[in-house]
């Protein structure tokens, strides 16, 4: 089953996490992560999380997703987040050669890949 992206923020926001007081809690990098896989798969693409350990290609993204031949590299970092000097290389690696890198701090900057059939 597909989602639009409009849908899916609707279904997201029923069990968003709550702060105390009923206001929207900071997602840690991790979360920020899980939703955007969650989403992704929902819109029928095939998400790989990267783990980092000794021997990794250094500044590798944290996400890999393909869906219809097309390959995307997302780097997520959580809000005020910055790249390190690897990952801006990894990222100017990978779109010289004509790949699609998404730096993303929440689900939303992946929409546009939902709402691409």
């Amino acid at each position: 089953m597909f989602m639009s992206a409009a849908q899916y923020k609707q279904f997201r926001q029923k069990g968003s996490r709550k702060a105390a007081g009923g206001t929207r809690a900071v997602l840690t990098e991790n979360e920020i992560q899980n939703e955007i896989r969650e989403r992704l798969r929902w819109a029928g693409w095939y998400v790989i999380r990267h783990q980092q350990s000794m021997g990794s290609l250094k500044g590798l993204s944290d996400l890999s997703a393909i869906r219809n031949g097309q390959t995307v590299y997302i780097e997520v970092k959580k809000p005020g987040g910055v790249q390190s000097q690897y990952q801006k290389d990894f990222q100017e690696e990978v779109e010289s050669h004509g790949a699609c890198y998404i730096l993303a701090y929440s689900v939303d900057d992946v929409d546009n890949l939902v709402d691409k059939r």
